[in-house]
C-alpha cells in the first residue's frame, strides 16, 4: 500500500517526490518527533511549575479569599488615611482638645495593627485547598499553552520554512540542477508547488506532532473550535504567502550568493517581530495599514483569546462592510489579503522561473497589479469612524459622527506611502533593458507587417501592451490608475465634510485646486524618473541598473539636500521647493499661478526626455551594418 501510495505521488507531481525521497529518513524524521515531543513535554511541565499546591499564598490570583482580603485591606488604608488626616488637622491647631488627639492616636494605631494582621494572612498564610479555583487556573493554563504553541507554530513555519526554500533554490542553482527543472516537461505551478510542499517536511511534521496538543490546550481554555480552525487556515494562507515569496526572492536574487537564504528569513523574522510589537501597543485598524497588518497570522490569534475578544479587531470594516462581527469575515479578509499577495506572486514566480533574465510580470499584468491594490488600499481607508466631536458635547455618548472626509484625510499618508513603494518597484520590474529594447526596435517591423488593422499598427498599442517596448505609456497608465481614486477624493471632498467646516485634512490646508495640482506634480516627477531611468537603461555598460538607480536616487534627494544645507526654506522661499524634486514642501505658501508654470516646467522636461529617448531608441534599433555607415 505505501508504495502504492508512493507510486501515486510520484506521477502526481514528480518534484515532491524526489523532494520527500531526499528528506523523509529515518533518522530524520525520528529527529523531528523527538524534537517536538520534548519541546511539548517543555511547555507542559514549565506551565506545572505555577501549580497552587499547599504552599500557595492567599494573595494568589486563583485563591476565592484573596479579593475579600483586599477589600478589607484597601478599607483599612482608607480608614488610616482619614484618621490621620484628623490627627494633622488637630495637632495643628494651638486649641485642640489632646485627648481627643490621643484617642485618634489610639485608633490610628488599631487600625494599623489590623491592617499588619490582615497583610500577613495574605503573603504569608497559604490558601485552603477547597478555597483554590483550579478550574480557572487549569483553564488558564491551558490558555498559555495554546498561545506558546501557537507562537511556535508562526515562527517555526515560516521564518525556518523560508530559509530552507531559499537554500534549497540556492544551492540548485549552483548545482546546476535548476536548469534541468526549467526544461522539464512539468508545469512551473508543479514545479514549486513540489518545493512548497516538499522543502519544508520536516518542519510540517514537527508541527503536526504538536497539532493534538495545541488543539486540547485551545478546547480546553475555552476557545471554540471554529476559532481555533479558523486561526490553521490564517496560518495555511500565511505559509503559501510567505512560502511563495521566498521562492520568488529565490529566483530573482541570485546575485547575493550564499546570503540569500539568510535575508530573506531575516526579513520574515523582522516582520514577525514588528507585527508582535504593533499588536501589544497599537489596536488602530482604522487605516490603511490595516493590510500589511493583516499579512501577520498573530493578528487572528489575538482574536482568539476570550479575555481579549473585545478588541478593535471587531470594529474593523472593508467598503464600509463590518467584517469584524464574526470569526468569518475576519478569516475572509484575511484570506483574500492573502490571497490578492500569493496571486501575484505566484504570476510573478511562473514567468522568472522559465525565464531568469526577463521582467517578472508584464505591461498588462502591472495595470491588474496596481488596480488589485488599489480596491485593497481603499477598501481599508473607506471605514465609518466615530472621529469627529463638537467640544462642547465632547462627554456626551450620542454626539460623535463618522465623518469620512476626516477618515480619508487622515489616510492619504498612508494610501501616497503605499502607491509611491509600488510605483517604484513597477519602475523596476516592467522597465527593458538595451538588449530587449533593441530586439523590439529592429523587429519590430516584420511583426507589423503581418498585422492589418490600424490599432495593431500603431506605436500605441506597441508601447502600451508589447513586453519589450519601453514602458513609459505603461508607467503613465498606472500612475493613472492609481492616483484616480485620490482624485476623486478631493474633488468629492467638500461634498462629504457634512458635519463641520474645518475638517484637518490637506484639501482643506491647499485648496481643491492645490491638491489636483499636487497629484499632477506627483505624476509628472514619477514621469520624469521613469524617462531617466529607461534612458540610463539604454547605456551600453553592463552596470546600467545601477546608474539607473543612481541617477533616479540623486534626481530625488540631492536638490531638497542641497535647499535644505543652503538654508532655504518654503515658507520664505517656495518658489524655489516647487522646482525641486520635492515641490510639496512650498504648495501651500505658493500662488496657484506658480504651481501651474512649475507643473508647465516639468511637462517641459519630460517632452525633451522622451525626445531624447525616442532618439535612443531608434538608434538602438538601427542594424549594424548601417549604424557601421554611419560611423557609430
Amino acid at each position: 500500500m505505501t508504495f502504492n501510495f508512493i507510486d501515486k505521488l510520484g506521477d502526481w507531481n514528480p518534484q515532491l517526490f524526489r523532494e520527500l525521497k531526499g528528506r523523509l529518513k529515518f533518522f530524520n524524521v525520528l529527529i523531528a518527533l523527538t524534537i517536538s515531543v520534548v519541546t511539548q513535554l517543555g511547555i507542559f511541565l514549565y506551565q506545572l511549575a505555577d501549580f497552587p499546591g499547599k504552599k500557595y499564598l492567599m494573595s494568589g490570583t486563583y485563591c476565592n479569599l484573596s479579593k475579600g482580603y483586599q477589600q478589607q485591606i484597601n478599607f483599612l488604608n482608607q480608614s488610616i488615611d482619614q484618621v490621620q488626616q484628623k490627627i494633622n488637622l488637630y495637632s495643628g491647631n494651638k486649641n485642640s482638645d489632646l485627648t481627643r488627639v490621643q484617642e485618634l492616636k489610639a485608633q490610628l494605631s488599631s487600625l494599623t495593627d489590623k491592617r499588619s494582621n490582615l497583610d500577613d494572612i495574605l503573603y504569608q498564610w497559604p490558601c485552603p485547598p477547597d478555597q483554590v479555583n483550579m478550574q480557572l487556573w487549569w483553564q488558564d493554563h491551558w490558555k498559555y499553552i495554546f498561545m506558546t504553541l501557537s507562537v511556535m507554530f508562526v515562527f517555526t513555519l515560516l521564518v525556518s520554512g523560508t530559509y530552507l526554500l531559499i537554500s534549497n533554490l540556492a544551492q540548485e542553482e549552483r548545482r546546476g540542477t535548476l536548469n534541468f527543472l526549467r526544461l522539464s516537461p512539468q508545469s512551473e505551478a508543479s514545479i514549486l508547488t513540489g518545493k512548497m510542499l516538499g522543502v519544508p517536511v520536516i518542519i510540517y511534521l514537527m508541527v503536526l506532532a504538536a497539532l493534538p496538543l495545541n488543539i486540547w490546550a485551545g478546547i480546553s481554555a475555552n476557545i471554540s473550535v471554529i476559532s481555533i480552525f479558523s486561526f490553521y487556515a490564517v496560518l495555511l494562507a500565511s505559509c503559501i504567502f510567505f512560502y511563495s515569496n521566498a521562492l520568488l526572492f529565490g529566483l530573482i536574487s541570485r546575485w547575493f550568493s550564499g546570503f540569500q537564504p539568510w535575508l530573506g528569513s531575516g526579513l520574515v523574522l523582522f516582520f514577525l517581530f514588528i507585527s508582535l510589537q504593533t499588536l501589544a501597543y497599537s489596536g488602530d485598524f482604522h487605516n490603511t495599514a490595516t493590510w500589511l497588518r493583516l499579512l501577520s497570522p498573530f493578528e487572528m490569534m489575538s482574536y482568539l483569546l476570550p479575555r481579549t475578544n473585545e478588541s478593535s479587531l471587531q470594529q474593523l470594516q472593508f467598503f464600509f462592510i463590518p467584517i469584524g462581527k464574526s470569526t468569518f469575515g475576519i478569516l475572509a479578509i484575511h484570506l483574500l489579503n492573502y490571497g490578492v499577495c500569493i496571486y501575484w506572486a505566484w504570476q510573478a514566480m511562473k514567468r522568472r522561473f522559465r525565464n531568469p533574465d526577463g521582467a517578472i510580470l508584464n505591461k498588462v499584468q502591472s495595470y491588474f497589479l496596481v488596480a488589485s491594490y488599489q480596491v485593497i488600499f481603499w477598501g481599508f481607508t473607506l471605514q465609518y469612524y466615530k472621529n469627529y466631536c463638537p467640544s462642547y458635547r465632547r462627554d456626551s455618548s450620542n454626539v460623535c459622527y463618522y465623518d469620512l472626509n476626516y477618515q480619508i484625510g487622515q489616510n492619504w499618508v498612508f494610501i501616497a506611502f503605499f502607491n509611491i513603494v509600488l510605483l517604484f518597484a513597477l519602475l523596476v520590474i516592467i522597465l527593458p533593458h538595451r538588449q530587449t529594447i533593441q530586439d523590439w526596435a529592429r523587429y519590430r517591423h516584420q511583426k507589423i507587417s503581418h498585422f492589418q488593422t490600424f490599432w495593431r499598427n500603431s506605436w500605441l498599442q506597441a508601447w502600451i501592451l508589447e513586453e519589450k517596448s519601453p514602458a513609459l505609456v505603461a508607467i503613465s497608465i498606472n500612475l493613472a490608475i492609481a492616483t484616480t481614486p485620490l482624485i476623486v477624493w478631493i474633488v468629492l471632498a467638500p461634498v462629504l465634510n457634512t458635519h463641520h467646516s474645518n475638517t484637518i485634512n490637506w484639501v482643506n490646508d491647499l485648496g481643491r485646486l492645490k491638491a489636483i495640482m499636487a497629484v499632477a506634480l506627483f505624476i509628472s516627477l514619477m514621469m520624469i524618473y521613469a524617462t531617466l531611468a529607461q534612458l540610463m537603461l539604454l547605456m551600453k555598460t553592463h552596470k546600467r541598473a545601477f546608474w539607473a538607480f543612481g541617477t533616479v536616487g540623486a534626481a530625488i534627494f540631492l536638490p531638497p539636500i542641497f535647499l535644505g544645507i543652503l538654508g532655504i526654506k518654503p515658507t520664505a522661499y517656495p518658489v524655489a521647493w516647487l522646482f525641486s524634486t520635492f515641490p510639496w514642501a512650498g504648495l501651500e505658501y505658493a500662488a496657484s499661478f506658480t504651481i501651474f508654470k512649475a507643473l508647465i516646467f516639468e511637462l517641459g522636461v519630460i517632452i525633451l526626455l522622451n525626445i531624447q529617448l525616442t532618439k535612443q531608441v531608434k538608434l538602438a534599433g538601427e542594424s549594424a551594418t548601417k549604424a557601421l555607415l554611419a560611423g557609430r
